[in-house]
């Protein structure tokens, strides 16, 4: 079997369940080819499960302090190269094509007869679930970003539709020596801040006046230095997961797979949606619902303060 697998690089999340995928794949001796867009190629970090991958400009979600800018967006796409990337998938070769909301992908197979099967968060939300955020170009996005003939949804509950579980890595607390049912949490210091949207001289000047609270900040923009009761952090993968395991919460916006490891971890979360991202205002939507975490409209000083105690 022959798979030509798309995956949405925009954000880290689709490629940590990619990771978990590209396993199962391994272990089953599926030949998998594997195409990413959504970033610059020198953006991608920590990619060997994926060996010799391709990436693509794709189309791409464009925000500024928070919130998802629509003008942006479209200013920042070119359709025309789109068509071309398209154009240059040939799937001739491939049984079918797997894809997590990747568009090139998944345009290529809707238009050159290939079967397209769809594997993500976003598919789930074809089915009743919990929604906030709606509007005539959020819903037309979600349906024809990355169209495809069989959708398989995930989220954190069914919600009564056909959807299925989120895939994660359940070796975490095993790689990095963390017992997720033995640990005591009371004893763990430091909590995890990922917070990519946001403008990260802002988050760094309110959690610095919580002076007696260690944070951990995960940045695509920072490099790792030590700043009072900050710890700044360059995003990397295990980096990231090692400090995931030995913390006792999580302060982030409202993606849906770091979400799920952290539930799965058993971690205290405090969540921001991306402003007017229909996905993640419906995540804090579910999760709200479900009583899985705390959510807000704004991360300051007070809204943290309050939260911990």
């Amino acid at each position: 079997m022959k798979i030509l697998y798309g995956i949405q690089g925009t954000g880290n999340g689709h490629i940590s369940r990619a990771r978990e995928m590209a396993k199962c794949f391994a272990n089953r001796n599926v030949d998998v080819d594997y195409v990413f867009s959504g970033r610059a190629a020198e953006q991608y970090f920590d990619m060997e499960p994926f060996g010799d991958f391709r990436t693509f400009q794709g189309l791409t979600f464009a925000s500024k302090n928070g919130r998802l800018s629509y003008t942006r967006t479209a200013l920042s796409n070119n359709i025309l190269r789109f068509g071309l990337e398209v154009r240059s998938i040939h799937t001739a070769a491939y049984d079918f094509i797997l894809t997590d909301f990747e568009p090139i992908t998944a345009w290529a197979g809707k238009l050159k007869g290939c079967k397209v099967i769809g594997l993500g968060h976003q598919y789930a939300f074809g089915h009743p679930i919990p929604r906030a955020g709606d509007n005539f170009i959020s819903n037309l996005t979600m349906r024809l970003f990355a169209p495809a003939q069989i959708k398989l949804g995930l989220h954190w509950d069914n919600f009564g539709a056909p959807v299925l579980p989120p895939i994660i890595d359940t070796t975490l607390t095993h790689r990095f020596s963390c017992q997720t049912h033995t640990i005591d949490r009371t004893k763990a210091d430091s909590i995890i801040v990922y917070l990519p949207f946001e403008n990260q001289d802002y988050i760094q000047q309110q959690l610095s006046c919580i002076e007696d609270q260690k944070f951990i900040i995960y940045s695509p923009d920072l490099e790792d230095q030590e700043i009072g009761n900050l710890s700044l952090r360059k995003t990397s993968h295990d980096g990231f997961k090692k400090d995931l395991c030995s913390s006792y919460a999580v302060i982030s916006n409202s993606g849906f797979e770091l979400i799920s490891e952290c539930l799965q971890l058993g971690l205290s979360i405090l969540t921001k949606p991306q402003f007017a991202q229909t996905e993640q205002m419906s995540n804090a939507a579910a999760l709200k619902q479900l009583g899985y975490a705390e959510t807000t409209e704004k991360i300051d000083t007070q809204t943290v303060r309050k939260w911990l105690r």
